[in-house]
């Protein structure tokens, strides 16, 4: 299982600017462009996604996050899926499907965080951090990279976002 700490930031179109450059310049390995989307399925608590890739390749993703406006503790279990399309049918068939998520990700490592600049259908321009925890370190270890890095960004308290991409969509469409 990995541990993270993470945001999501809503960016305007100045702000996604800066943000890629920044990221840009300071990143510990070339960035990629990854096309996702992300099948959320039904689940009693928690959430659970396939995330599918542009080249026919897939994880399923299962997570638990408090839904806050600061930085949080993520846990999630990642397990490459061979087979997405049977998969994906097994899945609608008995559990059902929540929603889907389409996104353009741009991915920068930046030391320990990985910062994610997202593009997501119908709803617009996002940063996300996750700094990922190394067993023995806590999540206030975390908390201070998460809080170093929204400071050199200029990521203020409006621009936090609380909730995951499919509960965004979930309330847009109501």
């Amino acid at each position: 299982m990995g541990r993270n700490v993470e945001i999501k930031a809503r960016l305007r179109e100045a702000d996604w600017k800066r943000v890629w450059q920044w990221a840009e310049q300071n990143t510990t390995e070339p960035h990629a462009v990854l096309v996702q989307t992300d099948t959320f399925f039904n689940t009693e608590t928690d959430r659970l996604k396939l995330r599918q890739f542009a080249d026919g390749s897939a994880e399923l993703i299962g997570y638990t996050r408090s839904d806050q406006q600061r930085p949080t503790e993520s846990d999630y279990v990642r397990t490459p899926i061979p087979q997405p399309d049977e998969f994906l049918q097994a899945m609608r068939s008995t559990v059902g499907i929540r929603g889907v998520v389409s996104k353009q990700r741009d991915l920068f490592m930046v030391g320990p965080t990985r910062i994610h600049l997202d593009q997501v259908a119908d709803l617009g321009s996002f940063l996300e951090l996750e700094v990922v925890l190394q067993p023995e370190q806590t999540f206030e270890q975390g908390q201070e990279v998460a809080d170093m890095l929204m400071a050199e960004l200029g990521i203020g308290a409006e621009h936090l976002v609380s909730h995951a991409y499919i509960d965004l969509l979930e309330a847009r469409e109501a």
